[in-house]
């Protein structure tokens, strides 16, 4: 069933026992009040008949007139029995032929009150209640006892009709509540119904729009702000798929074009050994560059996923520093530049990422360097972790370049005149790598020194 459906039954359900408890309450009441009523009627009518016994020689009376008792019920549902203790009844009124209640009855100089009345139910379900009671007789006469009921199916079907009102009355509420509620709900609904159809015109050509609020309840800004969120996650995500795939593309297409083109002229003619041995040898270069772009790619799709875990150890700096600097030294001597390297203390991170990590920044540090400058890769101790930076001097990068920097394939040489050297992953890797430690990095450039660096946090406890 539809949202609007549900809450208009509801609705219907919270009137429809709002109604019912109601007429339940009043009917409990009512039928109190009917059934005090009837004792006290009871009550008074024996009463009256023990007035009139003491006062008078009743046996004549009964003799003489005994339509007078039964016009004195007035009913053709009620019961009375007169009679002295141990003889035969005097009298017996009993349209209904009912047996005779076997009671106690209330003594005669005892005051007759509504709690001496039984009450019991028929075969059929209707009430039926009675007493009995003694009555003096005039001087010199016997003591009567006086034995009179009542079969309660008028106040039953007075009942029975004011409970039918009551389901009727209640029914009516409940589906007046329905259609209420339906219309009122489709009516509130009408935002959600907005919010749909503006979602629903959002497709990949128009991902730059956005979810008005202006008419919508404050109940939906919390979903528009996040609908509007996930569109510029969306947008952005989809912009950097298509510069991603555009420059992949680009990247991709010069050493394959390479390949082609030179292996096109090789084959065009018969050439001697030595040129075939320079072909292939440039053509290994161009297939080591696509390998390493591969497998660049590769370990970036990997670090991104969400599951993806690592292997936390507590690593001495100065030592890793050794290691990947030992790597190095030979293409620093070739491009004039020296490795100089300071601080102490342990790095809580993984073992190969780290070493990864430290070697794109000193590698992209060493191809940028100024030639007889110093590169230098310091390790700071902090309460919230351990910093690693590599300093390098050389060309300043501009500071609309710098938060871009760790995207992929972005260099900040647009004509890629150094493309052959980098598959432009390098920094994008080191942001994945730290991505999966839970850290920062960030990068600075100003009077010539460039610093990138690196904050792995502490390990926890």
């Amino acid at each position: 069933m539809s949202l609007t459906t549900r809450l208009a039954l509801l609705f219907a359900c919270l009137a429809f026992g709002a109604m019912a408890v109601v007429g339940f309450l009043l009917y409990s009441k009512l039928e109190a009040q009917l059934i005090a009523r009837d004792d006290a009627a009871l009550v008074t009518r024996v009463d009256q008949l023990r007035t009139l016994m003491q006062d008078m020689d009743v046996r004549n009376l009964i003799h003489e007139k005994p339509h007078l008792f039964a016009n004195m019920l007035g009913n053709t549902e009620s019961l009375l029995v007169v009679q002295s203790p141990g003889d035969a009844p005097l009298i017996v009124v009993n349209p209904g032929h009912r047996a005779v209640p076997d009671v106690r009855p209330v003594p005669a100089d005892a005051v007759l009150s509504p709690g001496a009345v039984r009450h019991a139910v028929t075969a059929d379900g209707t009430p039926f209640i009675y007493v009995a009671a003694d009555a003096r007789g005039v001087a010199g006469q016997r003591d009567l006892q006086i034995i009179s009921g009542r079969l309660m199916t008028e106040r039953t079907r007075m009942l029975h009709a004011y409970r039918n009102q009551i389901l009727l009355f209640a029914s009516t509420a409940a589906l007046l509540a329905a259609m209420l509620a339906y219309v009122l709900v489709r009516r509130g609904m009408a935002p959600l119904q907005r919010l749909a159809a503006q979602t629903a015109s959002i497709g990949v050509a128009s991902l730059s729009t956005r979810i008005e609020g202006r008419e919508a309840p404050p109940e939906l800004d919390a979903l528009i702000a996040g609908l509007n969120g996930m569109l510029d996650r969306i947008e952005r995500g989809f912009t950097q798929l298509k510069q991603v795939s555009a420059d992949m593309a680009h990247d991709l297409h010069t050493p394959i074009g390479n390949l082609l083109g030179q292996t096109e002229v090789g084959l065009s003619h018969p050439r001697d050994v030595a040129y075939y041995q320079r072909l292939l040898g440039s053509n290994y270069e161009e297939l080591q560059r696509l390998s390493k772009m591969i497998a660049n790619m590769l370990f970036l799709a990997r670090s991104e996923q969400a599951d993806n875990a690592i292997e936390h150890k507590a690593l001495p700096v100065a030592d890793e520093f050794e290691r990947v600097a030992a790597y190095f030294e030979g293409l620093a001597e070739e491009r004039d530049v020296r490795l100089e390297r300071r601080g102490e203390g342990l790095v809580w991170a993984d073992p190969v990422l780290f070493r990864r990590a430290l070697a794109n920044l000193l590698a992209n540090a060493v191809r940028y360097a100024n030639p007889g400058t110093a590169i230098l890769t310091v390790a700071e101790q902090s309460p919230d972790g351990m910093i690693v930076y590599v300093e390098n001097r050389g060309p300043m990068i501009e500071p609309h370049h710098l938060e871009r920097l760790f995207d992929r394939f972005y260099r900040v040489d647009k004509s890629r005149q150094r493309s052959s050297e980098s598959s432009g992953l390098g920094l994008s890797i080191v942001r994945s790598i730290m991505l999966l430690h839970g850290g920062t990095w960030h990068v600075m450039s100003n009077e010539g020194v460039t610093r990138f660096t690196l904050v792995f946090p502490a390990r926890e406890v």
